[in-house]
This record gives C-alpha cells, sequence and structure tokens, in this order.
C-alpha cells in the first residue's frame, strides 16, 4: 500500500529513514556520502537534468533532516538548488488569444510593452512592469500571470522570488503552517526534522532507566496509518523506545475547561491551541494579541501536566504540524516539551529500525474524553469550549457562546479583520491555520479529503466521555 500521496513525499521520507538509520548505527558521519548514492543509484536519472545535481538536491534535503541551517530560526527552509523550475514571466499570452482587433490589451499598457504579431498580442519582457492592466482588459482571460505553486499556498504573502528566480521566505510575515512545504511539485521547500534529536532522547534514556520518555501524539492520528490499527501504532512507538504514549487529547480537555472559563470572565477571546494562528495574530494583527486566550495549547498542557508527575521526563510531541516546531521555541513552553517529530517523520523512525507496526498487537490509548478528540478537526474546539461552559454550569442567562470557527488561514483572516474593525459578530474566534483543522496538516502522510465524521467516530471511542470525566482521572493520578 502507498503511504503518501506524491514522490516529493516519498523522496523525503527515503531521506529521513536513512538519516535515521545512519544515527541508530552510529554513522552519521557518512550520510553525506552514502545518502545520496542510496537513494539516487543511477546510471539513469529520473527527476532532475542528471544524477549529479539529483545527488546535490538529495544531499542538502540531508541537512534538512538533520536539523537545517541553525542561523535560520524559523522551521521552514528553501532548498536554493532545488528551486529553479518554475516559470518566472511576469505576464503571458496564453493560447486563448483570439487575435482580436479591439486590442483592449494593447491599448491599456501603461509601457507599450505590447504588441500584436500575426494578430496575437505579444508581450515585451523587458518592458513589461507586471502591473496587471492588459489581465484586466483582455475579453477572452488569454492574458495571465504565473503563481508559483508556493506562492498560491502561502495565503499571508510570505513568499516572493528574489533576484535569482528563487522563491524567498520573509520570516517577519512567515508562520511555519507549511502549506508550501506541501504544495511544492518539486520539494524545494522543506521542514526541519528533529529526529536526531528525538533519537538522542531515546538513547541517553538507556531503556528508560535514566529518565523516561514519553510519546504525545495528536488526536488527528485518527486520520494516519491506514495500514495498521491506532493500538498498533502506539505499540510500534513503544516499540522504538518510548516508556509511554500520551493523548495530546488530554491536554486539548484541558484547554477546553480553562479556556471556557477565561472566554466567561472576559467575554472575548481567541483560541491559543492553534501556533500559526496565534503566530498569525502576532505578526498581523498585533493589536489584537491580548484577546489569545492565555492558556497553553493541549501538547503543552498535557507535557506541563507530565512534567508535574514525572520532573525528569523527556517528551516528544508527534503530529501533523510543522508550526509546533516553532512553538516550542515559545518561552511558556520550551521548558516543557523537547522534541517535535511529525507523522511523516514517525514513519521514517518505524522503518529505519524494521518496526512494522501492523504485525504488532493492539496497545492502548485512552487518556482523552470525545471533546479532546474532536480537537483535530476544525470546530472541534468551539463544540469543546460550549461543553466545558455547559459542564461548568454556565448558563446562557449568564454567558451565551457565540463562536466562529475558521477553517484556514484565509477565514482566519477575515474573522481578525472583521474583530479588528469592531464587526465580528462573535464573542469566541477557533482559529485554524490549515483547512479541515489539524487533519489537514503539512506532515500527514496522505492529504486526500478527510471526513469530519471519521474523527467523531474516534472521539465516540473514548472511555472517558465528558471533560470532566477525563481531568477527574488526570487529578486523582496526579494527587
Amino acid at each position: 500500500m502507498r503511504l503518501f500521496d506524491t514522490d516529493v513525499q516519498e523522496l523525503k521520507y527515503k531521506v529521513l529513514k536513512e538519516v535515521a538509520r545512519l544515527a541508530w548505527e552510529d554513522r552519521l558521519e557518512e550520510c553525506y556520502y552514502e545518502i545520496p548514492k542510496t537513494i539516487i543509484p543511477g546510471p539513469e536519472s529520473s527527476m532532475r537534468c542528471c544524477i549529479y545535481k539529483e545527488r546535490a538536491i538529495v544531499e542538502e534535503r540531508v541537512k534538512l533532516a538533520m536539523g537545517g541551517d541553525k542561523s535560520n530560526e524559523n522551521v521552514i527552509e528553501v532548498l536554493p538548488i532545488a528551486c529553479d523550475e518554475c516559470p518566472v514571466d511576469r505576464i503571458v499570452v496564453g493560447p486563448a488569444c483570439r487575435g482580436c482587433i479591439a486590442h483592449r490589451c494593447q491599448n491599456a499598457c501603461p509601457k507599450g510593452a505590447i504588441t500584436i504579431v500575426d494578430r496575437h498580442a505579444r508581450i515585451d519582457k523587458d518592458k513589461c512592469i507586471g502591473c496587471g492592466k492588459c489581465i484586466s482588459a483582455c475579453p477572452y482571460s488569454a492574458i495571465y500571470k504565473p503563481v508559483r505553486p508556493c506562492e498560491r499556498a502561502c495565503k499571508i504573502n510570505a513568499i516572493a522570488m528574489n533576484d535569482e528566480g528563487k522563491a524567498s521566505i520573509d520570516n517577519d510575515k512567515c508562520i511555519s503552517c507549511g502549506a508550501c512545504v506541501y504544495q511544492c511539485p518539486f520539494g524545494a521547500i522543506v521542514d526541519k526534522a528533529y529526529i536526531l534529536e528525538c533519537i538522542d532522547l531515546l538513547r541517553k534514556s538507556e531503556n528508560n532507566k535514566k529518565y523516561k520518555t514519553y510519546a504525545v501524539i495528536a488526536p488527528s492520528i485518527s486520520s494516519q496509518f491506514s495500514y495498521a490499527k491506532i493500538g498498533q501504532v502506539v505499540s510500534g512507538i513503544k516499540a522504538l523506545g518510548f516508556h509511554t504514549v500520551v493523548e495530546a487529547a488530554l491536554g486539548a480537555d484541558m484547554t477546553a475547561d480553562r479556556e471556557s472559563l477565561e472566554l466567561a470572565e472576559k467575554g472575548f477571546l481567541m483560541s491559543s491551541c492553534c501556533p500559526s494562528f496565534v503566530s498569525y495574530i502576532e505578526k498581523a494583527f498585533p493589536a489584537l494579541q491580548g484577546h489569545i486566550s492565555h492558556n497553553l495549547s493541549p501538547m503543552a498542557m498535557v507535557g506541563q501536566y507530565i512534567k508535574k508527575i514525572d520532573p525528569t521526563a523527556k517528551i516528544v510531541f508527534i503530529g501533523p504540524c510543522t508550526s509546533k516546531k516553532m512553538e516550542i521555541k515559545r518561552e511558556t513552553v520550551r521548558d516543557i516539551i523537547d522534541c517535535v517529530i511529525t507523522f511523516e517523520e514517525l514513519q521514517a523512525l518505524l522503518d529505519s529500525r524494521g518496526i512494522h507496526a501492523e504485525d504488532l498487537p493492539e496497545g492502548v490509548l485512552d487518556n482523552a474524553s470525545y471533546y479532546g478528540r474532536i480537537f483535530a478537526r476544525c470546530g472541534g474546539l468551539a463544540d469543546a469550549v460550549a461543553q466545558a461552559l455547559k459542564e461548568h454550569g454556565i448558563g446562557e442567562e449568564q454567558f451565551k457562546l457565540s463562536g466562529v470557527s475558521c477553517d484556514g488561514i484565509e477565514e482566519c483572516k477575515l474573522a481578525l479583520l472583521k474583530a479588528k474593525a469592531g464587526k465580528l459578530d462573535a464573542n469566541f474566534i477557533e482559529g485554524m491555520a490549515c483547512v479541515g483543522g489539524c487533519i489537514g496538516g503539512p506532515a500527514c502522510l496522505t492529504h486526500g479529503p478527510k471526513s469530519k465524521a471519521d474523527v467523531d467516530k474516534y472521539g465516540a471511542e473514548a472511555r472517558e466521555k465528558t471533560i470532566a470525566d477525563a481531568i477527574g482521572v488526570l487529578k486523582t493520578v496526579a494527587d
């Protein structure tokens, strides 16, 4: 069964797996020599002009798999050598040009860059300033501006082309959502991997004798690993050397419980669960920062609980999110979560050790409630907050929840613009940078349509049916 949507994902996975394999074998010094030849054996090229360029690109991918450029604080990086195949023309006349006699495009051009040759429009690239007036003027929509996939994917305009025609990321705008990572057809934009840090934590634990290692798994696992049951994946994670696997959904229960009280107290609130949404507010809407929930995200919330009962614990978060790798750099989180890896990287780690989850017995994952688990989909957080208000006995006569669930960063932008202008007809904004919520994260194994009903089904399988039940068990353990 094919694990990934595209060959780009598969190439990324192969590099991660090989880096992990050599790390386990204490042969990292061989990475740059061995991996390019292992993945690109030759003699014929299959993706680029020659095997030498293919190997050079793989070598750059190895660097990203080993943590990337330490001087670049962003977890999303561009591989310049891989970014050279997209069109760079500002404005293009397509085959739809009918050779009309109105010549509106020519008349609209302020620089005289359009001439008519053989009854068809031609654009002088040296004169064209890319204003787009000809695009608007053409009655056949035959003139267009090519938009690179990475630029199209970035809804906050953090990506532009530099003087060499390569993609360049503006870190002052970037929210590390990873949309460009998945959408780049050449895999020229990649998220830094921290699998070496994960392996290091596992090995130094000395089989969990020196300290215990905990894997905190995102609730969006319900839409992953189609070849195995969730319980088998849990067993696979333990086979890697983790002592315990805990649901981040338990932290979601905790966050919903506290966020509901904060909302009722303040009257207006924006969720703190999606780090890309939080980063977007901070960078693009700084005047609204004070309305971000002061509660930690589910990842950090459950991590804080684990370290409360086990101060020496080492915690690795596993999910579909690239911006979680940025979240752990925050002052409020960096002492809680020790490492973040993605589902893609988990698959590479499992395969680097020859662990076949589908052949393992089912482990147990039953820490959270239905409401904590549905955080994986858009609207789940708002539903959980509504439930928490109900469980706290806060009725509509005391506080009436009017929430807006933003499905993707474009909807987030619209809600924030309304909030800034004082025209938002809601008192709670649930912001999800990825369309669909976390189940649409950039580091998912597959990116096909995922049913919210499947997330709800997984939630319904939770042993604890209410937020109070989940937190009640948690408090009992803590005591």
